[in-house]
């Protein structure tokens, strides 16, 4: 077929013509089955050649392209659509062709049946959620998509949901990948068994028109592809390209997905080097062919690729890809070495360029390298389609249909050694990318799915060089951007080092390469290549060593840096990712002892590029001055095999180590980096910026520290063990430049340190010894005890959640590394050392997360603070570790002071390390630690309690790790005479401890007190001045000349390392001498030195028992312990001593150094008989004075303020404890009703901005502080108790039919459809969605102070949580959220008392006075600045809510408006504070709610306002209420809508009508006859209703024993007499008549049994009540009496004096006995009915639905939401939104009403207002309450504000997961979800939140 294929192109061709010849209009369908046939015969080249003339002619590559190279103009005039008809033309040949005549759909189905889908292979892109499971993975890149992830059995699999950062592909079905066990339903399968074979002539026409089809893509792409100028990126060519192959790769992209059959097809096609060949070589007469070969070969030249022109290359048979090097052998010697690169990269070089040559010649020893970057040749359309996808930077479509092929092993191979094969070129794309970030992303995507695959990984490697490929890249590479290395001798530094600021480093450009590399040592197979091959070592150490002392710091001296550079970023992730995470992967297969060759090998050619190192940065000895780099991955290499070696391996320690000057000069840098560390923090580098701070946490932060300063400390470990340890003590104090201060003189010079930072340095050595003796992270502990250390540190230095932990503990960041975070060590070390506190709720609202802190015994026993100094990043995190330790100890009654850090028992040393413990048994530690102990002693300054915490953690460390006991003790014997001379006797700690100094030899300026007061003799003991000061005897002289001589002896020790250890004290004088003098003449300012002589009369166990003394402030404290109790020296295990102060530790230290030896015992026991003299006061000179005096009341000057501060936090507190129940003001004066004449006393108010005290008055009013906002909840009540749920499915969705708002909404218009308007606004409240809801905090302001407290906070520059301009503040006081000021009615406080005498006018008078009451217009009250606040609080509360809101009136403008919104207002506040309350008044008055209310002020301001307004005096609801009329006046006008019957009204708007039209303040008799005239009313509504409700039936048996009945006495009280009227009553009219037999069904024909009769009129009558009793509460300020449920309307009726008082409660309580009715009932209610039966004559239906009123709203709800939260995910992240049918970037859901939202989509907009805003505003009147889809999180809106109120889902450790970052399986917290509830219901998230922002309408 192949031979036919070519010969049809080889062959004449026919000539193109330029448009399809009218032969091609034939139908396609024909054409292609003809072909088909002719191709199915044996003799097919006929038909071959007639296909091939036919692709030829449609496929033609000219037309398309010429019209798109033209400008855009001509491709649109260039006749039948533009290019896009044809291209569009050729795709429907090549389907008709592919199905042979058949429908393209049929064949892919067909083509489908025949996949054997054993893998899933879905290809994603960046953003796509996908799922990892590490449970199953085999490679921690394993990812599985959403589907196979359900479809698989993942339950308790340690698992997480991400976000796919750079796409990836699903692995579903691949065992090289992961276990099988995770494998879903669809993959489990092995189904290659029972699919069939594929028929033959199925897939036949595709192996003939696939091959042009793909060679006419990849003349396209040719022909397109412009190289970019060399400045102008011509990205927007290669787009338009692009865009126009889109359908053509679309095509190629559904081939591959019709499965196994068509991709097996698609490999033979893209791999065959013959067809290839054939179609592109250029070679046949074809001239387009011919073009597009030269452009091809121009696009190759111009990549800086050669190719083999040779035409003689074409007749051999190509060498295979493995050999290819031999291939090019010939031409590599053509193109020369590589010194003469391509011009292309040695631009980049500028000004370094003779550098980047050398540098390069040096490593391109081989042809070798030349070949990997330099030569490309092309065998088939798989290896040119991959050229052209990196040629136009990876496009996604092509990366995705290159993936889409992986399923097919057989292309899998090929396209991974194709890709290896281009590797160097992609190398250099990305390099010039300016898109480096979308590309890096392209190339991880494609390479992870081939190198993830140990199989492949290896098979490449053997047989194309991977690893060559790969290092030699990354060589190449960086060394684009080398700089010379200023380290050490910048001059004659040869070392060259990349630059941190260049763009390859600084945008982690590297990142795929290294990604890669870091992948494919994960495999076994590939790393023991890698390990093995000595060339690559070499090399590798040589591109390791350009990252060795990057980014040098140089420590600023003078200004501070003008620009801080933040190149610190990319040096760490550079070492981190380039050099310690192929480190940690290489470490991985160093386990066992099998591999110590492995071993040997990296540390060779370490120590050999170390040594190199060493050479070309010209080290001797000592390091540059002020500089420091934190970089020094060679030395870290080095260490993390060593301690591998030794830990793993079983290598001999020794044989892997270099000699002892190797191995000082390897200490030097990493102790450069310690001290700088102090330096750093004692602010010593302070002028060079913050990002030297950065730098110093950045080295010791946790996902760094086990890369850097572990394998730091480890190697001074080592060295340390292996050297001299006087040579190391000494190196240590130079370093840390605090030589000059270890003097037992009071007063000192120090050559290379400021004063103030002495302290602090000899904080910092005392520190690093210690740590670097107690750490054995690398000297012996198991991987078990190393997490438990570390979980200790981080848990004792604060309580973390399980997340931060996992982040906070250095994990190996090899991911192979076996101890995957989460897995099972890591959880059961977490519960033995931690107890979990489960997420609390705080009463301010504030969320907890779910916290793990350390169980009592891990305080107890393994509170290290050495490894939690190691670990801390702040060094207030040390601060907090003591402060939980101190208080751990108090409360557990162990120790009640202030604790030292405990000392801690360390894990046994590995015998390798063993000679680590010399440095604590060596004479120059030990007198250090006596010195210090002496000055200490003695006072000296710049000490302080850490150091000698240090020091005596030092000496006890010494006591634990001392050699044989009582080795010393006889030599000790023998030579006193020797102690004059030197300082100790031997090195053993504990015999020196005892060895007393009698005198000291010290240097010290001539202005010392020690020299003025000296005696010629100079011995004199008692002279203050020996007491009072010392430096160290004889061999210390050499310190004490400027520069501490001992310490600086490094160059000579150098030289005579092994006589220096020998040498007796008078050599090194003579030594020191010279050196002294020099220093000492250029400084002319210092004073002179001179030698003065103490005397001391010490040892270091007197100095202690005196320290104790001092401590403890008493004289003769210490007494030893074993001398009353001997057992102590038998068991010395005390757990006293575990825990203590400095005390405790003398204590500790005293009674081992007795343990140790029974001398020390003898001696301790000697001194403590002396009894000590006291020590004798200082002198002070005056100067001293004037500093000590300035100390002294710096001190008292700061207890002072301590005091204060603390002072004014407790007044805080016990304000807020206050604030948080004030009584509102009224009720604030004890009410006393005196005898008749009561005293009136006015209420007083404080204000809160003045502080003065005053009654309200008309011209100087107060006010309450306020909040306004609109409200929806009110509307979101239901009928129903289920709350309703979160709809996660299509068919579940939410509809607000059954909502309070909706039955209102519903309620009005059909009043208004058939009544008056005026009287219908009457009839009805509104404000059950956008009411104004009013609360206050309680306290009160003059309206003056506020309005000038505005003023100040307008002109407050300061960035505020709040608009000022919309009026908003936050109260003075207590700083709660408010927006207006409600003013104070003045008045006093009696008045309602006076009213509440009992009275006894008849219920008639009374309705006469209420009536003429309300007739009297109100007046405006005169121009007040009380009036005029009322007006303008009036507006507040109109404009808090939109119009929309407020008008209900048709006529618009109309006052009824106003009217109407004015007494909803009062109704939507009381109607909120019931539901506070519960939805009842069972409680009583006992209810916050109560007491912050201003009901009382708002009443005010509301009546003064309706006051203005009359009802039309011929429509008073109060005349229908208790006057009879006559009939006639109902029929009058006809044309006229009718008013509104009286008993279509709602009672409680009637009554909150009534009483705001009364002139306040109200008395209660008025009161309490409106609520009984209403309640008649209500009583009736009911008995209708519930005749409505009964069956017909029912009615006529009521109405018959009603009848019976009628003329009883209390006929009027008796609900069965009045039911039965009514019954007769509405029967007059046509409501009963229209029930048809479809409304029988509807109401339920329940049998209705007295009692049930009785429940439901009390349930109906009951909201009017509650309603009632709350006004009557807050106007006259009685309380609520609190009851059971059942008698809630019996204590109610009573409360309201509806029920006579002497009502008796033996016999059931019947509601009609609560009635009185002004009139007698019969008439009135005849009445009544007659108005509904007037209007039932027309309109039945609607008259029933009117009078039935649904009154019993259950409590407002947000939605239940599932118990998962990944069901609300799956459903939402996919959604589309129905506005704008897309997928939102950031779905959101309201929690309210379940809408789904677009966040911040631009797609939604509507004038401006985002969708969100836009919701917040119609669902809840400007609140909205959104969960985040994609975050998991509850964002609220609040008119123009917003706020993250955090999450309702936690994971299994009580935790959120913002933005699904860790994407573990999340749970509905419960009490979360009913706190944010309460806050919606309460309208306190203005208060509760603290951060608020603006959101400018774009959410």
């Amino acid at each position: 077929m192949a031979a036919a294929a070519a010969a049809a192109v080889g062959g004449p061709q026919a000539p193109q013509p330029e448009l399809p010849a009218p032969g091609l209009a034939l139908d396609k369908a024909a054409t292609a089955a003809h072909l088909k046939a002719a191709l199915s015969r044996p003799d097919n080249r006929a038909g071959a050649e007639e296909l091939q003339a036919l692709l030829e002619r449609v496929l033609s590559a000219e037309r398309p392209l010429a019209a798109a190279a033209d400008s855009e103009e001509a491709a649109a005039a260039g006749g039948g659509g533009g290019p896009g008809a044809a291209e569009e033309e050729a795709l429907e040949w090549c389907k008709c062709l592919l199905a042979g005549g058949g429908g393209y759909e049929e064949f892919c189905a067909a083509v489908r049946a025949y996949d054997p889908a054993a893998l899933c292979g879905l290809v994603w892109t960046a953003n796509f959620v996908a799922y990892r499971c590490r449970t199953c993975g085999i490679s921690p890149c394993m990812s599985l998509c959403a589907e196979c992830f359900h479809q698989g059995d993942h339950t308790g699999h340690d698992f997480n949901m991400f976000r796919s950062q750079a796409g990836g592909a699903c692995d579903c079905g691949d065992s090289n990948v992961m276990r099988e066990s995770g494998f879903c339903r669809r993959h489990q399968i092995k189904s290659s068994s029972n699919i069939p074979c594929v028929p033959k002539d199925l897939l036949m026409m595709s192996e003939f028109v696939l091959p042009r089809f793909i060679f006419c893509l990849i003349q396209y792409l040719r022909e397109g592809y412009s190289e970019p100028a060399a400045d102008v990126p011509s990205e927007k060519d290669l787009n338009k390209v692009l865009q126009l192959l889109e359908p053509q790769i679309s095509f190629l992209e559904d081939l591959t997905k019709m499965g196994g059959a068509m991709r097996s097809v698609l490999t033979q096609v893209l791999t065959n080097q013959q067809n290839y060949k054939d179609l592109t070589s250029g070679l046949g007469e074809n001239a387009c062919a011919k073009k597009s070969h030269e452009k091809y070969l121009i696009a190759l030249k111009s990549s800086g690729l050669t190719y083999p022109e040779d035409k003689l290359v074409y007749g051999i048979q190509e060498p295979s890809a493995g050999t290819s090097t031999l291939a090019v052998q010939g031409f590599a010697g053509a193109t020369g070495t590589l010194g003469q690169l391509d011009s292309s990269d040695e631009e980049d070089q500028d000004g370094s360029q003779g550098l980047g040559k050398r540098k390069r010649v040096k490593l391109s020893s081989s042809t070798k390298d030349q070949s990997i970057m330099d030569v490309l040749k092309h065998k088939s359309f798989l290896e040119e389609l991959l050229f052209w996808t990196i040629k136009y930077e990876f496009p996604q479509k092509m990366v995705t249909f290159l993936l889409n092929m992986l399923p097919d092993q057989e292309y899998k191979v090929a396209f991974t050694k194709t890709f290896v094969q281009h590797y160097a070129f992609i190398m250099k794309t990305l390099k010039k990318s300016h898109e480096s970030d979308t590309m890096s992303n392209r190339i991880v995507h494609i390479s992870v799915q081939l190198f993830s695959n140990e199989e492949l990984a290896r098979q490449v490697t053997e047989e194309c060089q991977l690893l060559d490929i790969m290092v030699t890249v990354l060589l190449y590479m960086m060394e684009s951007c080398l700089i010379k290395s200023e380290l050490q001798d910048e001059e004659n530094s040869l070392h060259v080092v990349v630059n941190c600021g260049e763009a390859l480093l600084k945008n982690n450009t590297y990142w795929p390469l290294v990604s890669d590399f870091i992948n494919i040592l994960s495999h076994q197979s590939v790393a023991k290549r890698f390990l093995e091959d000595h060339g690559l070592l070499v090399t590798w150490m040589n591109f390791v060593s350009f990252f060795q002392g990057m980014n040098l710091n140089k420590r600023e001296l003078n200004e501070h840096v003008e620009f801080e550079s933040q190149t610190y970023y990319a040096a760490f992730a550079a070492e981190l990712e380039a050099c310690a995470q192929p480190m940690w992967g290489l470490l991985s297969h160093c386990k066992v002892r099998e591999t110590q060759e492995y071993t040997r090998n990296v540390v060779r050619y370490c120590l050999e590029a170390l040594q190199d190192w060493f050479d070309a940065i010209n080290f001797v000895d000592e390091p540059a001055p002020n500089q420091v780099t934190f970089h020094l991955p060679l030395h870290r290499y080095y260490a993390m095999f060593l301690s591998k070696a030794v830990k793993c391996q079983e290598l001999d320690l020794d044989s892997v180590l270099p000699d002892q000057e190797m191995l000082m000069k390897l200490m030097i840098h990493p102790l450069q980096i310690q001290a700088s560390l102090a330096e750093i923090h004692s602010n010593m580098w302070v002028r060079n910026g913050l990002q030297i701070k950065g730098q110093a946490m950045t080295y010791v932060q946790s996902h760094f520290c086990n890369s850097m300063i572990d394998p730091d400390i480890y190697l001074l470990q080592v060295c340390a063990s292996r050297l001299d340890p006087d040579y190391f003590i000494s190196s240590v104090f130079e370093r840390f430049k605090v030589v000059d201060l270890l003097t037992m003189a009071s007063q000192h010079q120090n050559t290379v340190l400021d004063a103030e930072h002495e302290r602090s340095m000899l904080e910092g050595a005392l520190t690093f010894l210690v740590i670097l003796l107690s750490l054995r992270l690398h000297l012996g502990m198991s991987d078990d005890e190393i997490l438990r250390a570390e979980m200790v540190a981080q848990l004792c230095m604060n309580d973390r959640t399980h997340s931060s932990l996992l982040d906070l503990i250095p994990e190996n960041p090899n991911p192979k590394s076996g101890i995957i975070p989460g897995s099972y060590s890591f959880e059961s070390v977490l519960s033995a050392v931690a107890d979990f506190k489960a997420p609390v709720f705080e009463p301010g609202g504030s969320m907890q997360q779910g916290m793990y802190t350390p169980k009592a015994e891990v305080w107890d026993q393994e509170f290290d603070p050495v490894m939690v100094i190691l670990r801390t990043v702040y060094r207030r995190d040390v601060q907090s570790a003591m402060d939980r330790y101190t208080a751990f100890l108090k409360q557990s009654g162990k120790f009640p002071g202030n604790p030292w850090p405990p000392y801690k028992k360390r894990t046994p040393l590995h015998p390798s390390y063993k000679g680590l413990m010399r440095l604590l048994h060596c004479k120059t530690l030990h007198i250090v630690l006596f010195t210090l102990l002496y000055k200490i002693l003695m006072d000296h300054q710049n000490l302080s309690e850490h150091v000698l915490c240090m020091v005596l953690y030092l000496i006890e460390l010494g006591l634990e790790n001392s050699a044989d006991e009582e080795s010393d003790e006889e030599a000790s014997l023998c030579g006193p005479e020797r102690c004059h001379d030197s300082w100790f006797p031997g090195s053993n700690l504990v015999s020196n401890m005892r060895h007393f100094i009698n005198y000291v030899r010290v240097r010290v300026p001539e202005t010392a007190p020690e020299v003025k007061r000296e005696s010629p003799a100079s011995t004199s003991s008692d002279s203050l001045g020996s007491l009072q000061s010392s430096r160290r005897p004889k061999v210390l002289q050499r310190e004490n000349s400027g520069t501490a001589q001992v310490f600086s002896l490094v160059a000579e020790r150098r030289k005579k390392f092994q006589e220096i250890i020998n040498r007796s004290s008078s050599e090194a004088n003579q030594v020191v001498r010279p050196k002294t003098s020099s220093k000492w003449s250029a400084p002319g300012s210092a004073p002179q030195l001179t030698t003065a002589i103490l005397e001391i009369k010490e040892s270091i166990l007197s100095l202690l028992i005196k320290l104790h003394h001092k401590l403890s402030g008493k004289q003769n404290s210490y007494y030893p312990p074993w001398l009353d109790d001997i057992e102590i020296l038998i068991q010395p295990e005390i757990p006293k001593y575990n825990h203590g102060d400095g005390i405790t530790a003398v204590e500790r230290i005293l009674l081992k150094a007795a343990l140790q030896s029974r001398m020390n015992k003898r001696i301790i026991e000697e001194i403590c008989r002396k009894v000590t003299p006291p020590v004798p006061p200082k002198k002070i000179t005056a100067a001293e004075k004037k500093t000590l005096d300035k100390e002294e009341r710096r001190q008292k000057a700061r207890e002072r303020q301590q005091k204060l501060l603390a002072e004014f936090a407790s007044r805080q507190k016990s304000f807020m404890e206050t604030a948080m129940d004030v009584d509102s003001p009224e009720n604030d004066i004890p009410m006393e009703i005196t005898t008749a004449e009561p005293q009136v006393s006015e209420a007083v108010y404080d204000c809160v901005i003045c502080g003065q005290s005053g009654p309200s008055s008309e011209d100087r009013p107060t006010g309450l502080v306020v909040l306004l906002q609109a409200s929806s909840v009110l509307g979101q009540c239901r009928d129903n108790i289920e709350p309703k749920t979160l709809p996660i499915t299509e068919e579940e969705q939410i509809y607000p039919w059954d909502t309070c708002a909706a039955v209102h909404d519903v309620r009005l218009s059909l009043l208004q459809r058939y009544f008056k308007d005026s009287s219908c606004l009457l009839a009805i409240s509104i404000g059950w969605e956008g009411g104004v809801y009013v609360q206050t905090c309680g306290h009160t302001l003059h309206i003056d102070c506020h309005k000038s407290y505005m003023e100040s906070l307008r002109n407050d520059q300061v960035l505020q949580g709040f608009s000022v301009d919309k009026g908003e503040f936050t109260c003075p006081l207590c700083r709660q959220f408010a927006n207006s000021v409600l003013p104070c009615y003045p008045g006093s406080n009696v008045e309602n008392n006076l009213w509440q005498r009992p009275s006894n006018r008849s219920i008639q008078d009374l309705i006469k006075e209420v009536e003429e009451l309300q007739g009297q217009p109100g007046a405006f009250p005169s121009e007040t600045n009380l009036s005029k606040e009322m007006e303008s609080v009036m507006k507040d509360i109109k404009n808090t809510t939109q119009k929309k809101y407020r008008d209900y009136s048709k006529t618009p403008g109309s006052p009824d408006n106003d009217f109407l919104f004015m007494y909803s207002v009062a109704r939507t506040n009381l109607e909120l504070e019931l539901i506070h309350r519960g939805g009842n008044l069972c409680s009583g008055g006992a209810s916050t709610a109560g007491k912050r209310s201003c009901l009382n002020q708002l009443f005010h301001v509301l009546a003064l306002h309706m006051r203005l307004y009359s009802i039309d005096s011929e429509y008073s609801p109060w005349r229908k209420l208790t006057q009879l009329e006559e009939m006639n006046s109902q029929l009058g006008n006809e044309e006229q809508q009718p008013e509104v019957p009286i008993l279509y009204h709602d009672v409680t708007s009637l009554l909150l009508v009534q009483i705001l039209m009364m002139p306040q303040p109200l008395r209660k008799d008025h009161f309490t006859c409106i609520v009984k005239v209403l309640f008649t009313l209500l009583y009736t509504q009911a008995l209708a209703a519930l005749s409505v409700k009964c069956s017909e039936e029912d009615r006529a048996a009521w109405k018959h024993t009603g009848v019976l009945k009628k003329n009883t006495c209390d006929a009027e009280k008796s609900y069965k007499i009045l039911l039965s009227f009514v019954i007769s009553e509405l029967s007059k009219g046509k409501l009963y008549h229209e029930e048809g037999t479809q409304e029988c069904a509807m109401v339920s024909p329940i049998s209705w049994s007295p009692e049930s009769m009785e429940k439901y009129l009390q349930d109906f009558c009951l909201p009017f009540l509650r309603i009632t009793s709350l006004l009557q509460h807050h106007l006259f300020g009685e309380d609520l009496p609190s009851c059971q449920e059942e008698e809630e309307f019996s204590v109610l009726s009573s409360c309201l004096g509806l029920l006579p008082t002497f009502y008796q409660t033996d016999h059931p309580f019947i509601s009609a006995s609560c009635l009185e009715w002004p009139v007698p009932a019969l008439s009135i209610i005849s009445q009544w009915c007659s108005e509904i039966n007037a209007f039932t004559e027309r309109h039945a239906e609607q008259g029933k639905a009117l009078l039935i009123q649904e009154s019993r709203w259950k409590l407002p709800h947000l939605l239940q939401l599932p118990e998962n939260y990944n069901t609300i995910f799956q459903y939402y992240h996919r959604k589309t939104c129905s506005v704008c049918t897309k997928v939102p970037k950031d779905p959101a859901v309201c929690l309210v009403c379940g809408t789904f939202v677009c966040l911040k989509g631009l797609c939604c907009k509507q004038q401006s207002y985002c969708e969100c805003v836009l919701h917040s505003q119609n669902c809840g009147a400007g609140t909205g309450i959104f969960l985040l889809i994609n975050a998991s999180v509850i964002i609220i809106i609040r008119g123009h504000r917003f706020c993250l109120w955090g999450s309702v889902y936690l994971d299994a450790h009580g935790e959120e997961d913002r933005d699904l970052r860790r994407g573990k399986p999340l749970y509905i917290c419960k009490e979360r979800y009913k706190v944010l509830e309460q806050q919606w219901i309460s309208h306190t998230f203005d208060h509760i939140n603290k951060r608020w922002g603006p959101h400018y309408n774009g959410l």
